[in-house]
């Protein structure tokens, strides 16, 4: 066991002091560099469409395509998502836990990359994705970080929405997107907490903050390359959807905080059924 540490370890240091070719040197070693996880409950609509990005970015990529693996982390569909992700390519891991945060737990435990990156099925990835990501770890300054997204379209309601967001993104510097870290940092906080049934991703990257501040690395919003986020909450419940929801989340967080956690727990369940 302690063998094959040190082998992997041995692997990895060798596939970095390669520098700029990380995917050439993790191709040799079949260690991918990447492992992008989806997580996918009845997405067979939406996951065509981001594998598509997915397989322009991973050809754009540098260190060449095989050094990204796409994993979609099944989460108990009932439609056509899982043969649609392998007739694709993809590595499927079916997940019977119907919790947002354990798809992505399960998709990480099967994935090979030294850097994890999650993202959801019905967004799509910027071309660079990947070569932009590679060069902000490169730094060395930054554990970990997102892409941040733009909307796949506009109308009033969302652009006050996001208008309101941005100041709690700018500073906290957390975001949303394509979310990436590097292997042994999402083991050292133990991943996404899956008794979270909201904000799961809030506190992901917050976790991850406080890991690197006690180094002095940061967050980063990688917003050259922004993922395109669809806009199906929208659609489906209103322009005005998450805004009212952020308002009547902050009433009952004032006036009724022993029943805030009721409320979250339906509002996850209308949201993720």
């Amino acid at each position: 066991m302690i063998g094959a540490g040190l082998a992997g370890l041995a692997v990895r240091r060798f596939a970095g002091s390669l520098g700029s070719t990380p995917g050439y040197a993790t191709g040799l070693m079949n260690v991918p560099r990447f492992s992008v996880v989806v997580p996918a409950y009845n997405e067979a609509g939406y996951l065509p469409r981001l594998l598509d990005t997915l397989n322009v970015a991973r050809n754009r990529y540098r260190g060449g395509a095989e050094a990204i693996e796409v994993i979609v982390a099944d989460n108990a569909s009932t439609d056509g998502t899982a043969d649609i992700a392998r007739h694709r390519g993809c590595r499927v891991v079916r997940v019977e836990k119907r919790v947002i945060a354990a798809a992505r737990n399960g998709g990480a435990r099967a994935a090979r990359g030294e850097v994890l990156a999650f993202v959801d099925a019905d967004f799509q990835v910027h071309p660079e994705t990947f070569n932009a990501i590679d060069d902000v770890l490169g730094t060395g300054r930054v554990v970990a970080g997102a892409t941040g997204v733009e909307p796949e379209r506009l109308s009033l309601g969302l652009a006050v929405t996001f208008v309101l967001m941005m100041p709690l993104v700018w500073t906290t510097g957390m975001d949303t997107g394509l979310v990436f870290c590097r292997r042994e940092d999402f083991e050292a906080i133990g991943g996404y907490n899956e008794r979270r049934l909201f904000a799961e991703d809030v506190q992901f990257l917050w976790d991850l903050k406080r890991l690197g501040r006690a180094r002095g690395q940061k967050l980063a919003r990688v917003t050259s390359v922004k993922a395109v986020a669809s806009m199906r909450k929208f659609d489906e419940y209103g322009e005005w959807h998450y805004l009212t929801i952020l308002v009547r989340g902050l009433f009952w967080m004032v006036f009724s905080p022993g029943s805030l956690d009721a409320w979250v727990r339906g509002y996850w369940y209308r949201e993720r059924s």
